[in-house]
């Protein structure tokens, strides 16, 4: 294709080849992800691992699942319970967003809605955009949102130096529940 271009122009030309080829090549590749027993679905911008293990939450022994992944410079992540009682699920949901912006004492908060599709209507349901500090003294940034499914208790999170708002949105925006 050189042979077309002008001598003048080749270096251009490579130099917009180059960057159109890096262009189609994205951070983010993102993948619907349905965690197993759960009728949630995320779309993850990265192939999440899973952990499970019995944690203290309200005040009951449950099984937390965790599935998280690294993407462009940050951490992705849906934990999920089943809090088998609903007054513990409340309990949960009304503590978590305090316990997040504890995780990197974070010096300003932003509450906005949240709205899950198939989510149990709950007041306590949010999405937080939090700013603060890694225990190391870096600069930290924090989206998470909080909801809930019947006894179930969520927490979707994104967090890293940056959050771009549009990654972000994009994260939130496609979580929901099937049948």
């Amino acid at each position: 294709w050189c042979r077309m271009i002008p001598r003048s122009f080749q270096p251009l030309a490579a130099a917009v080849a180059a960057t159109s080829m890096w262009a189609c090549s994205p951070s983010l590749d993102w993948r619907e992800v349905r965690p197993l027993d759960s009728s949630v679905v995320a779309l993850f911008p990265c192939k999440p691992s899973g952990q499970e293990r019995r944690v203290l939450m309200a005040g009951q022994p449950v099984r937390l699942t965790l599935l998280a992944c690294e993407a462009g410079g940050l951490t992705w992540s849906l934990a999920l319970a089943d809090m088998a009682n609903p007054a513990a699920s409340t309990a949960r949901s009304s503590s978590a967003g305090g316990a997040a912006a504890a995780n990197i004492d974070a010096t300003t908060v932003e509450p906005t809605a949240l709205q899950v599709r198939g989510a149990t209507p709950h007041p306590q349901s949010a999405r937080l955009r939090l700013a603060g500090h890694r225990p190391d003294g870096r600069a930290a940034q924090m989206q998470a949102a909080f909801f809930t499914h019947g006894t179930w208790v969520y927490q979707v999170t994104v967090l890293g130096e940056q959050v771009r708002a549009e990654d972000a949105d994009t994260f939130f925006a496609a979580l929901r529940f099937i049948a």
